[in-house]
């Protein structure tokens, strides 16, 4: 992939992550297996462009680590875990884990690609919600990178 021009790896990544989301919400909502998830998606789906190592990895990334992302999402919220909107949740979730295991990702594009997720798809104002909660984490996650940008 690092022979892609940036744009054509940027437009594979943010559907990456549309899949990734929807992929990941039916996973919280239904429980079902995450092969079978992934089967399914890949055969509904036209994934000619797609990253999908990236889907891959926020598939079988987020749940692999799912309870150390809700401890590390508890104190950032205003709310108990289990009061957030399921899209919110996810997003949550899939942009923590971005943030603490894709450092090839800038910040800023986890968070504004988690804010037009949820405009999308969450409640009407969630995607404000995501950027605070999102910010505060990437504030103590990537505190190197968002001082190297000041």
């Amino acid at each position: 992939m690092a022979d892609k021009p940036r744009n054509t790896l940027a437009a594979e990544r943010r559907k990456a992550r549309h899949y990734g989301m929807q992929a990941l919400y039916q996973w919280y909502m239904a429980g079902a297996a995450l092969g079978d998830i992934e089967a399914e998606f890949r055969a509904d789906y036209d994934f000619a462009h797609v990253d999908l190592e990236y889907f891959q990895a926020l598939l079988h990334g987020v749940p692999a680590e799912v309870d150390a992302l809700d401890a590390a999402l508890e104190p950032l919220l205003d709310r108990k875990l289990q009061e957030l909107d399921p899209i919110e949740h996810t997003l949550l979730r899939m942009g923590l884990f971005e943030l603490r295991q894709r450092i090839d990702v800038p910040y800023k594009v986890v968070i504004n690609e988690a804010v037009a997720l949820a405009k999308k798809f969450g409640a009407t104002d969630s995607h404000k919600y995501i950027n605070g909660v999102l910010d505060r984490a990437a504030r103590s996650l990537r505190k190197v990178e968002i001082e190297a940008a000041s």
